[in-house]
């Protein structure tokens, strides 16, 4: 398997790249060649995907940039030298000399991973980088990497039991690399230890409860988020997947010195030692989009599908037939998008107070997303999940920080705390947050009754506005039942430009991600997403666009507002009508729009304007980030 990810012709001993930039892609470039991968732009937006979520620069010259790629066909290591060294960005500040890049299937094939780990773990065997510095021929160096490693010395463990945890975002090589180091620093220690992989393969190596019982400290070295409540009562230490690959023995002394760890700061919720250049905020956010996107994903391509083979337009709306197969199709898809809300709360309320909070987080989300509960016409839609994980995460994060009886404490996180959270949060939206937002949709539904007879590019501009900013919340919802409404009175341009101004935002969002590809302004799974988005687009399913709106709201609700701006107000100056309530190409295509060339035409001019300002706003604020950090 070992000769399969190397060869000589993916080893470079003097490597013509002088910036970061050039022998990343000098590297990939080397991939390609090989045909290990198919798209080099691609491979390297992943990689630089990676990049942002920390720099991938060791101590002591090395670098091992990594990245799981759609764009790779088969897993690769592809080795690097450069002579005089190029500043990558490492924390201790030196040039990097040598570099490591692994190539990754974004699949389920992970059993290479393994041996990429037993690879890349070469790096901090004793002598085995100044040996690869000193190979003559590209030969000697894949020579001295197949070379049989030494096994990790075992110790008897009688100065006592040690548990590490590890993970990095991608989990193909610091993950490894820090297990590695913790193993071999504490058998130099005299402690046996057991560590815990968080890898692209899954966790491997879990201690039980009575390993966990009979540990002298715990080592949580990890860039991703692990739970730590398992280990409450024992000495333990957090920090970056790097720290143990720099000192794994200084850090097993600091461990064995730490305090008793209890969850009583909301530590055990937080990504261990999280990369400097995200705010807290965003951590939780991702962490609920993450968890968010394949609900959205396979429910819109479900419902996308369905009524694009199957649906008919009426006058209720694109409908399937009752009892057909796409009546089936369609059914599952709504499933999965009534779920996607809840999970969107649940997992960021998880993110600021781990497993404790993730019931009454899910909880909260299906409650905001269900108007029912509030007497609201519509739910909050995917702003609401947000307000209720970070409601529900802060609220649980309280109320396990006290230090409770002996008897009680076990009962916290799997009763109490569940409980209390769940009655907090539904209290509190249908009480408290559910009335203002019923009011709030009855008023928006009057003043556009009142604006009906007025200009029509203003309200083209708010019925846009609407649309484009919570994609199927609220003010969306308003918007659209709003426009449903007329229909019936015979005024069926209000639903031509709500139907153009529908599918923007997830159109824009998908164009965004192509157009954008090459500036490392989106994340690799906001680039799967993006394709998700232009198909749920093509029939009209705004929800497509959340997962961007919910992880960047700064850039990405004011882009979806303006192009949906600009597609409602085109489609009123077209006379553009519709006669079904449902909006979007699939809607022209099938004959329920008087003009469909011009009603296409107004929505895809709306998405262009939303692709271009989300980049331009991505581009800023990501400027903005560059400055404050230097």
């Amino acid at each position: 398997m070992i000769t399969q990810l190397i060869s000589s012709r993916l080893i470079r001993l003097n490597l013509s790249s002088t910036t970061k930039d050039d022998v990343l892609a000098e590297l990939a470039e080397m991939l390609a060649a090989e045909g290990r991968i198919t798209d080099q732009q691609q491979f390297l937006a992943d990689i630089y995907a990676r990049e942002a979520l920390g720099n991938t620069g060791f101590d002591d010259g090395v670098a091992i940039p990594h990245a799981k790629s759609a764009a790779v066909t088969e897993p690769a290591v592809v080795i690097g030298i450069s002579r005089q060294g190029i500043d990558y960005g490492a924390e201790d500040g030196q040039p990097s000399k040598l570099f490591f890049m692994i190539a990754s299937p974004d699949g389920n094939a992970n059993h290479h991973v393994e041996v990429l780990a037993e690879l890349s773990a070469k790096l901090i065997e004793e002598g085995f980088i100044a040996q690869l510095f000193a190979a003559q021929t590209e030969e000697d160096a894949l020579a001295l990497l197949l070379a049989k490693s030494e096994p990790t010395p075992q110790s008897s463990g009688e100065n006592g039991f040690l548990i590490g945890v590890t993970g990095c975002p991608t989990g193909i090589a610091h993950t490894y690399l820090a297990a590695e180091s913790l193993e071999k620093g504490a058998a130099a220690l005299g402690y046996q230890i057991k560590v815990e992989t968080n890898g692209s393969i899954g966790v491997k190596n879990s201690p039980t409860a009575e390993e966990i019982a009979a540990a002298d400290a715990i080592i949580v070295a990890s860039d991703k988020q692990v739970s730590l409540t398992r280990f409450a009562g024992k000495k333990l230490i957090e920090t970056g997947v790097k720290e143990p690959i720099r000192d794994a023995q200084g850090l097993i002394h600091k461990a064995l010195q730490a305090p008793v760890y209890q969850p009583d700061s909301g530590a055990e919720s937080r990504e261990a030692a999280p990369s400097r250049n995200r705010p807290e905020l965003y951590r939780y956010l991702m962490n609920g989009v993450s968890h968010m996107i394949p609900f959205v994903v396979a429910g819109g391509l479900l419902i996308a599908l369905a009524l694009a083979i199957g649906g008919e337009p009426t006058e209720a709306g694109m409908a399937i037939p009752q009892g057909s197969l796409w009546n089936k199709v369609l059914d599952v898809g709504v499933v999965s998008f009534q779920l996607m809300i809840p999970i969107l709360a649940g997992y960021i309320a998880y993110a600021i107070a781990d497993r404790p909070a993730l019931a009454p987080g899910m909880i909260g989300g299906w409650i905001a997303n269900n108007g029912s509960f509030y007497d609201a016409a519509a739910g909050t839609g995917f702003i609401g999940a947000i307000i209720a994980g970070l409601l529900v995460g802060y609220f649980i994060r309280w109320l396990t920080s006290f230090n409770y009886h002996k008897m009680i404490q076990p009962l916290v996180p799997i009763m109490i705390a569940p409980i209390t959270g769940a009655l907090f949060i539904s209290g509190l939206f249908i009480f408290v947050i559910g009335a203002p937002i019923a009011s709030l949709m009855h008023g928006m539904t009057e003043l556009l009754t009142t604006m009906s007879t007025g200009n029509m590019v203003l309200l083209g501009i708010v019925l846009g506005g609407l649309a484009g900013f919570d994609m199927g919340g609220p003010f969306n919802k308003v918007a659209f039942l709003f426009s449903v409404g007329m229909i019936a009175s015979g005024q069926t341009q209000f639903m031509g430009a709500m139907a153009c101004a529908i599918p923007v935002a997830p159109l824009g969002m998908g164009l965004a991600t192509v157009l954008g590809r090459k500036l490392s302004l989106f994340e690799s799974s906001e680039l799967e997403a993006g394709k998700a988005a232009g198909a749920m687009g093509l029939v009209g399913i705004s929800e497509g666009a959340i997962p961007f709106a919910a992880q960047d709201p700064v850039s990405v609700i004011p882009a979806n507002m303006l192009g949906s701006m600009v597609a409602a107000v085109m489609a009123f100056s077209f006379g553009i009508t519709d006669s079904v309530a449902h909006g979007g190409p699939v809607v022209a295509l099938l004959g329920a729009m008087n003009k469909p060339l011009l009603a296409l035409f107004c929505m895809a001019l709306g998405a262009v304007v939303t692709a271009l300002t989300c980049i331009a706003l991505k581009k800023m604020r990501q400027a903005k980030l560059q400055s404050v950090d230097i």
